[in-house]
């Protein structure tokens, strides 16, 4: 029962509040830890140094919560259960390694840019908060349409992923979870200094992912239907098109989102995730956001309902 409350009040920390100010935000350390693995990197064996730097430093992460079962935080003498003050800092240490508040304002304040037709703004805002592909060149609709992928994808790794971690291992596992997916995140690209520096960490993320991409895929399909959108083809999309993005796990929540909203979600010269021709435009985001939102009661209460079955088992 402990650790389902818990995630119920870190969600309602992050409703309420959001994440941190930057400057003590847990992921500005951990991109300092792998910056400072990206200046000590050789130029040789450069896959083995990405491996190891990025193992350590999930270790580094996960060790502060590694007393106790499951990474707890338990006082010394308490064998059985939480410690009062324990159970009062869990949520604050819960919070940070997942998000959606934040990811969800994003999302709209791309929405309100374009409602004012400020194409010029919403790129700035698609750029700075949720992508990190050029979108100097992105019409209206695209802008729509990589803001709608961002928030489909995002799902898995700021918030099923972390969680469902967290049910299985507790705060070290979650905060492992964390470091790798930002390790993904700042190394995982296919350049001439990142190919081999990043791969490690690529990899392990896709597989840390690749249950809660497909159990995410299929609540956004749920969410669909509470949400009288086209859940039918939300399925139907999302088992033609997942395997057409680079990832083996982003398709997944993005295809489903695209069929939800019979649209066709594309990248150019990428990926087309083919839902139907319906329009990109502000009213299809704000009806990806209400999926998302019901798609995010769903994931909550997955891993709510998980972390009683393992707790009950213990």
């Amino acid at each position: 029962m402990t650790r389902a409350l818990i995630i119920l009040l870190a969600l309602l920390i992050d409703l309420t509040f959001g994440d941190p100010p930057n400057r003590f935000h847990p992921l500005l350390l951990m991109g300092k830890w792998l910056n400072g693995g990206r200046r000590l990197a050789p130029s040789h064996h450069r896959f083995w140094f990405g491996a190891i730097w990025t193992l350590a430093g999930a270790l580094l992460f996960a060790l502060p919560f590694w007393k106790g079962e499951g990474g707890t935080l338990r006082v010394k003498g308490e064998d059985k259960k939480f410690h009062p003050l324990s159970f009062i800092l869990h949520p604050f240490f819960l919070k940070p390694i997942f998000a959606y508040r934040n990811l969800r304002r994003a999302v709209l304040s791309v929405g309100a840019a374009l409602a004012e037709q400020n194409l010029t703004e919403a790129r700035r805002l698609l750029s700075w908060h949720l992508v990190s592909r050029n979108t100097g060149d992105l019409s209206a609709a695209e802008v729509a349409g990589a803001a709608i992928e961002s928030l489909a994808e995002n799902l898995t790794d700021s918030l099923t992923a972390p969680l469902l971690a967290y049910t299985g291992g507790g705060l070290r596992a979650a905060w492992a979870y964390r470091f790798i997916n930002t390790a993904d995140a700042m190394w995982g690209y296919r350049t001439p200094e990142f190919e081999q520096l990043g791969k490690f960490p690529a990899r392990l993320d896709d597989v840390l992912n690749w249950l809660p991409a497909r159990l995410t895929g299929w609540l956004l399909v749920a969410a669909a239907w509470f949400t009288r959108e086209n859940a039918a083809n939300a399925a139907r999309t999302m088992l033609a098109d997942h395997s057409r993005t680079a990832s083996p796990n982003s398709g997944w929540t993005m295809s489903a989102m695209a069929g939800a909203l019979e649209v066709t979600l594309d990248k150019r010269g990428v990926y087309q995730l083919t839902g139907g021709q319906g329009r990109l435009d502000v009213t299809t985001l704000k009806r990806a956001v209400r999926v998302a939102d019901v798609g995010t009661g769903l994931i909550v209460t997955v891993a709510i309902l998980t972390a009683l079955v393992v707790q009950g088992k213990k």
